[in-house]
This record gives structure tokens, C-alpha cells and sequence, in this order.
């Protein structure tokens, strides 16, 4: 998963995948292509895009995609000229344009023979261009047969070779750029029967080849020249060459994509795991003692109590039982913050699921996109997520006005997310990068929504409004209550930031993984572990937010919903935190363009995970207060 648009940490677990989805096996998501010998072997060209150096101590440089074919760049193009070629939803989405190229391949031929490709002028101005992104890092992405064009790498913690997608555009020097115009380039293949072969790999080698320009005719890709450094101050006559180098492999077509698909120090994501899961059992434990020991001896005690004694002797959480279930302020703006977050839970563990299960194979580019754009549309009312649980949420708060409610369910959020969308959309145009999304894409994207979502969470508000509220065990009172002084460490945002801590504490070390595949293009399919900790943060999320919860209505203050969903929800202000921590330490953006991309992913990223545990934690609440109160006899 290459390029800079944001993702979900919430799903649902499947243990028994997780041994098969840690080892980054997968369902193919597409049919074999066999080639006889001689057959072309097409060769794809995709944007350019930053990546981070394999120095601990490195820097991402910049979050700008660009074409291939952007015309500073004087790449070599096709007689024919480049033609793009389709793309997904998702794959446009995540900054793929692809095209082909000139690269003249056929199976098993011309084997260690070099290629002439072009030439091209470069004058000093498009020259200073190209070393600037040389200085940043940028790397070329090419395509053979689904597979990507990689470079042979090796872990340096664990020794395991791994193909590292993409290859570097040039190398800096000592301060100096070098371009490298020539292509080592090492198509692995099987065969898997006499005649008939099955690329499984691609490696590519660049060189930086200056010097003299000797018989273009007949290239020497062996005899040793000085490497080529663009002025910026004149025209650069350079060459493009390359040499195709055929290798056979016992690699089978079905885990081909095995060499690819590397996940860094396994170890550091087991005891994150493990670290997670002795989180969420201490917390569960102690929710349990909360539930059987305390709670259980108090509803022993109010039930035996005489109702014609004193109501005095009550005390604690039993005293706000006609205030529990008051109707809180703004119901109308917590009910559609609860629906949206119920249909972000739900398209982000339907995706885990199909991830999980192999269906959103790396051949299929932007298959991860596109599925959780998909999901989201179809999750707003016909499966009773979106529009539905806003409804009854609604209802059972006191509202009245349903039409309202369904309209502002189905509208709220996508306008913002899209708002921000159209706004960073507008910074990648300033900066002529590749990433812009086509208009008529964002075009489709808003019929997708308010044509198919809109209508589907309406029939949801619908069927929720009809099966009205839910039920409350104990009567409202007439007059409300006085709420004594509230300790600080029990105030909305203290305990926001202190609940916060437990679930972000349970992710942030997969967060690392999740963000480096976001914005330092970086490969991520560890989806067993994303998926366990998903499932451990939501759990963590709504144990931390009972527990909070039952001790404010030991404080007597009774004004619990916005404060389950806000504790919720507190984990993404750590995010946030980490998120500004991780530009500091691990980018050096320097354009505005950069910047104002990070910090709207970044917001958006903060946005969806609130929505989404906060909604959490306040269904986990409401859960716990209908069964504490429903267990206590009132008079």
C-alpha cells in the first residue's frame, strides 16, 4: 500500500488468520499470465513519490507525488506516445497514474545485452528541478506483470532479503546530486510447465552513467564512466540505457508477491500485541470486580432496604437514578456523531475482514481504497448502521425532529471530509503534483455518496425512528437534581486525556507501522496484527470509558453522555500528539503544500478515530448504566 490517504485502526479479530495473514499470504486476486518465449513483456510506468532512506536517522523530504511523465523530468516516452491505462477508484484515490513506456522486453531475449533507450536535453532550469527531487529522494515505480520494480534489500535486524518497492530517481553524494539514466534491470520468472513462464519478480539496479557519449548505436553498459551530475546553468545532453537480465526462480506465481510484502521486526508487533492484550485483561478485571463485587453488594443493599425508610441513606451512584437517563443538551448533534461512528466501526471491520481473508491482494492496486469507500456508502442505512442507530439514539434522547436528524446523518459528515478533501486537492494542483484528484472523480465520488448513501441512511433513520426509542428502567425526574463539585480528575477533558492514554497505549506501536505506510510510502500488509489491535482497542475503549463513567455517577454527576462519548474519543488527542512528534522526528517537509497535506491527513486521521471511539465508548456506557439501573429495585 503506497501513498499518502488515510486508513482506520478499528475492525473486528479473526485469530485463526492471523498465523496466515502475518506471513502476508493471500488469495490471488487475479488469473496467471503465461508467456511463451518471445512474448513482450510489458512495462508500466507509475508517479513518483518520496520515500524514507533506510538510515534509522532519515527523513521524509516531501508528501508531492508527481507523473512520470512530467515534461521537467525529460523521461524517454513511447513513438507512439504514453497512453494512460484504467485504474480503480481506490487507485486513483491513493495517487496512481499509470502509463506505458518505451522499454522494449521480451521473454527471455536480450539477455545481458545493453539497450539504448534515448536522449534527451535538460536545460538548466528543468535540471535544478530534478536535482531538487533527487535531494528529497523521490523514487521511480514501475509495473511488470502486477508485480512493482523493486530493489533487493536486506533487514538489518532480522537478515531476511526483501524487495523494497520502487528504486531512487538518483543519488545525493556528499551534497551532490547524481541522475541515474541507466537500469539494471532482473526479471525473475518460473516454469511452472515445458514452455510456458510466469514473471515473479522485478529488480532493478540504477546506475548514474556520465562521461562522454561514445556510438549510440552500440552502448557500453560495462566499461566504468564518471557518474552524471545535471548543471543548472546550461543544457545536459544525456543518455537513458538499460540491460534486461533474465533469472530463473523456484518461486511458484501464487506467493510471488511473499519477497514484497516484508513486515519489519515481527517482534516489535508481537509485544505491542502482547503488551495490548495485558491491557485490555487488567482492564477487563477490573471492570468485572467493579460489576460483581461493588455494584453487586450495592444493588443488595438498596434492594433490602424498606422503601418507607429514609431515602436519605442512599448515597453514591443510586441517588442520580431519576437523573441518569435526562435527556442531555445538543441531542441532535450526539446522535449523529454516534450514527456516523457506528457506520465507520462497520466499513472499517468489513475491510479488516476482506483483508484478512486475502480478498484485497497487493495485484489488485487501490482494492484497499475502493473497498472502504464501498463500504462506507452501503453503511448508511440499508444494513441498519448509519442512519438507523442515529435514529433510535435520537429517539431515545427525547427528539423529535426525525427528518432533521436523517438529513443530518446522511450530509454532516461527508461535507467536512470532503470540504477537506477539496481544500488539500487544491494545494497538490498549486504544487503540479500526480495525487490531484481528477474532478471528475471527486465529481463521482459526491453522486457515490448523496445519490446511494444519502437515500440508503434515510431508509435507516426511517426503520429506527419506527422501533422508537430504547427503554430506560427507571423514570425521569421532574426537577433536576444539584450536581455537587465534580473532582478534576473526573472534569470532560481530564478524564478525556487520562482514558485516552490506555487505548492509545494498546495501538501506538502498530500506529508507527500504519503511518509510515501512509506517508513514507512505505509497504504495510500486517493486517493480522492491525486487526488484534483494532480489536483490543475497541475493547480497552469500552472498559476505560464504563470505568469512568461509573465513577462520575459515584460523584453524583449524572450528565454522562457527551462525557462517554468525549472519554471515548480521547485517545485521538494522543493521536494527534503522535502525530506532530511524528513530523518532527521523522519528516523534514519544507513546502507548504507538504506541510498542509500532513496536518489535513493528520486531522482527518484524528476526526474518524474520535467518531469512531467515542461511539465506542458511549454504546459501551449506555449498555452498562441500562444494565446498572435495571438491576435496582426503585420505588
Amino acid at each position: 500500500m503506497r501513498g499518502t490517504k488515510s486508513s482506520c485502526l478499528l475492525g473486528s479479530a479473526l485469530l485463526a488468520l492471523v498465523p496466515s495473514a502475518a506471513n502476508a499470504f493471500y488469495l490471488p486476486g487475479a488469473a496467471p499470465h503465461n508467456y511463451v518465449q518471445r512474448d513482450p513483456v510489458d512495462v508500466y510506468v507509475n508517479a513518483l513519490t518520496p520515500i524514507l532512506a533506510g538510515s534509522d536517522n532519515s527523513k521524509l523530504k516531501s508528501l508531492i507525488n508527481y507523473d512520470y511523465y512530467n515534461p521537467q523530468f525529460h523521461f524517454c516516452t513511447p513513438p507512439s506516445g504514453a497512453k494512460g491505462q484504467p485504474e480503480s477508484l481506490g487507485s486513483i484515490l491513493f495517487g496512481d497514474r499509470i502509463f506505458t513506456s518505451p522499454y522494449d522486453i521480451k521473454m527471455l531475449e536480450a539477455n545481458g545485452t545493453c539497450q539504448m533507450l534515448c536522449t534527451a536535453e535538460i536545460p538548466g532550469e528543468d535540471a535544478k528541478f530534478i536535482n531538487k527531487r533527487i535531494r528529497e529522494e523521490y523514487a521511480l515505480n514501475w509495473l511488470v506483470d502486477g508485480l512493482p520494480a523493486a530493489e533487493m534489500k536486506r533487514d538489518t535486524k532480522t537478515g531476511d532479503l526483501f524487495f523494497d518497492m520502487g528504486f531512487n530517481l538518483g543519488n545525493d553524494d556528499d551534497d551532490v546530486p547524481y541522475l541515474n539514466n541507466h537500469y539494471e534491470i532482473v526479471l525473475r520468472y518460473h516454469e511452472p510447465s515445458p514452455g510456458v513462464y510466469r514473471v515473479v519478480g522485478v529488480l532493478v539496479w540504477p546506475s548514474s552513467r556520465g562521461g562522454s557519449q561514445e556510438d549510440e548505436s552500440t552502448p557500453n553498459c560495462d566499461i566504468e564512466v564518471p557518474k552524471l551530475g545535471l548543471s543548472e546553468n546550461e543544457i545536459n545532453n544525456i543518455r537513458y540505457t538499460y540491460r534486461v537480465t533474465w533469472d530463473e526462480s523456484d518461486t511458484p506465481w501464487a506467493t510471488r508477491w511473499d519477497n514484497y510484502l516484508h513486515i519489519f521486526d515481527p517482534r516489535i508487533h508481537w509485544f505491542s500485541l502482547i503488551n495490548s492484550i495485558v491491557i485490555v485483561v487488567f482492564l477487563c478485571v477490573m471492570v468485572a470486580m467493579i460489576l460483581w463485587r461493588t455494584v453487586s453488594r450495592d444493588i443488595s443493599r438498596y434492594n433490602a432496604i424498606d422503601l418507607s425508610e429514609d431515602v436519605q441513606e442512599d448515597w453514591g451512584w443510586k441517588l442520580v437514578h431519576g437523573e441518569v437517563f435526562r435527556a442531555p443538551r445538543y441531542p441532535m448533534v450526539l446522535s449523529v456523531m454516534v450514527g456516523n461512528g457506528a457506520q465507520l466501526c462497520a466499513m472499517c471491520a468489513v475491510t479488516l475482514v476482506f483483508a484478512l481473508l486475502g480478498f484485497l491482494s497487493p495485484s489488485n492496486r487501490g482494492s484497499l481504497a475502493t473497498v472502504m469507500m464501498v463500504c462506507w456508502t452501503l453503511f448508511g442505512g440499508d444494513i441498519r448502521i448509519g442512519g438507523y442507530y442515529s435514529s433510535r439514539i435520537y429517539v431515545s434522547l427525547g427528539g423529535v425532529d426525525n427528518r432533521k436528524n436523517a438529513f443530518l446523518t446522511a450530509t454532516i459528515l461527508p461535507t467536512l471530509v470532503f470540504i477537506v478533501i477539496f481544500l488539500l486537492n487544491f494545494f497538490l494542483l498549486v504544487a503540479g503534483s500526480s495525487g490531484a484528484v481528477p474532478f471528475s472523480t471527486m465529481l463521482l465520488i459526491v453522486v457515490l455518496w448523496f445519490g446511494i448513501s444519502a437515500p440508503l441512511s434515510s431508509i435507516g433513520s426511517y426503520i429506527g425512528s419506527r422501533q422508537g426509542g430504547v427503554s430506560h428502567p427507571v423514570r425521569v425526574n421532574q426537577i433536576p437534581r444539584q450536581i455537587p463539585p465534580t473532582p478534576r480528575h473526573l472534569r470532560p477533558w481530564a478524564s478525556a486525556l487520562l482514558a485516552g492514554i490506555l487505548p492509545f497505549g494498546a495501538a501506538f506501536v502498530e500506529l508507527y507501522f500504519v503511518m509510515s505506510s501512509l506517508f513514507a510510502s512505505r509497504a504495510y500488509y500486517a493486517f493480522g496484527f492491525l486487526a488484534l489491535t483494532a480489536g483490543v482497542v475497541a475493547l480497552t475503549t469500552g472498559t476505560v470509558t464504563i470505568l469512568f463513567i461509573y465513577f462520575n455517577l459515584c460523584a453524583e454527576e449524572y450528565r454522562w453522555h457527551w462525557r462517554a462519548f468525549l472519554t471515548g474519543g480521547g485517545s485521538a488527542f494522543w493521536i494527534l500528539a503522535y502525530g506532530l512528534f511524528y513530523w518532527l522526528s521523522r519528516l523534514s517537509l519544507h513546502s507548504l503544500s507538504s506541510v498542509a497535506l500532513y496536518l489535513g491527513y493528520l486531522f482527518l486521521i484524528c476526526l474518524f478515530d474520535f467518531i469512531v471511539t467515542g461511539t465506542i465508548g458511549f454504546l459501551a456506557s449506555y449498555w452498562a448504566v441500562r444494565r446498572l439501573y435495571s438491576a435496582i429495585r426503585v420505588d
